[in-house]
């Protein structure tokens, strides 16, 4: 079951109120949308778009089926299987306005980790993916058996901030010389291998990093938020909220620095001067949220 992060906290910046209009531009499986569509009774809509075919599939079959959710809800959900990165474009051709606020969620869903057979996850032995939509062609197994060895360190360091990214670019090329890594347990053997036993002291699992880095990059998700963030200004109403949850210190460092140079530029005013973190409530109930991070900000 996928529990949403921070859900309190989004409701509480967006404040969607009455007949208002909103983006979730990460629909995933659609529990933040649908939160939403309840409180904006009863004409407000959300355009929810989804990247991933597979879970765009899924969550259009729950609100095609559903009898548990009430019928005029789900008509004021707009459905598009699409990136974020396109926003401007899929608001336009829905004709969708006036929107009074836009989520980023940036954290991979449950449905990633447990049940797309994409590699996400090092706890089972699948295929390396990561791919959120197979129209991509970058795979991480790509990565892993044709990026040079320097390359493949250098996004460990970034974008896993992997301080043996060396050591570990090292060890793949020495076992793609004798077969291909096609497996996540593969990867994690090499890693198990050349990692010391009492990696980060336990505190994360010691695959974490790395394959944190490959998803990234499979995915140019750091270019992707920045595009998506860019194109969020020009088509927010005048006083329409930006609300994005990260999972990764770099992602939240785009954020940070998206809102300080528009607050400056005065076209956005910040409503958080610090993350907002997740209670240690929220944490107990759900691990994966312990590394989210919550900004927002509203047009001026």
């Amino acid at each position: 079951m996928h529990l949403p992060v921070l859900l309190k906290e989004v409701l509480q910046y967006l404040d969607p109120r009455v007949n208002d209009n909103f983006v979730d531009a990460t629909l995933g499986e659609g529990v933040h949308s649908l939160a939403i569509l309840e409180r904006t009774a009863p004409q407000g809509r959300v355009l929810g778009i989804e990247k991933d075919q597979v879970l765009f599939q899924r969550i259009k079959e729950k609100v095609k089926d559903s009898t548990d959710i009430n019928a005029q809800v789900l008509k004021r959900l707009i459905l598009v299987n699409d990136s974020y990165t396109n926003l401007a474009r899929i608001v336009k051709e829905n004709k969708f306005g006036s929107i009074q606020g836009i989520l980023f969620d940036l954290g991979v869903c449950s449905f990633h980790l447990d049940e797309s057979g994409k590699g996400f996850s090092f706890r089972e032995d699948e295929p390396l993916d990561m791919r959120f939509s197979s129209q991509d062609t970058l795979t991480a197994a790509e990565i892993i058996n044709s990026w040079p060895q320097e390359e493949i360190a250098r996004i460990l360091t970034e974008l896993g901030e992997e301080r043996y990214s060396k050591r570990i670019a090292r060890a793949i090329r020495e076992k793609r010389k004798k077969e291909r890594i096609i497996t996540t347990y593969q990867l994690v053997e090499i890693l198990r291998e050349v990692l010391p036993a009492d990696y980060e002291h336990h505190r994360i699992h010691f695959a974490t990093r790395t394959f944190q880095a490959l998803r990234i990059a499979v995915n140019k998700e750091l270019e992707n938020l920045e595009k998506g963030l860019e194109q969020s200004l020009s088509i927010l109403a005048p006083g329409g909220k930006i609300v994005v949850i990260s999972f990764h210190s770099l992602e939240d460092r785009i954020v940070k620095h998206f809102f300080k140079k528009e607050a400056q530029l005065q076209h956005l005013k910040i409503l958080t001067k610090r993350p907002i973190l997740p209670s240690s409530e929220e944490v107990e109930k759900n691990r994966r949220s312990r590394s989210a991070k919550l900004r927002a900000a509203q047009v001026n």
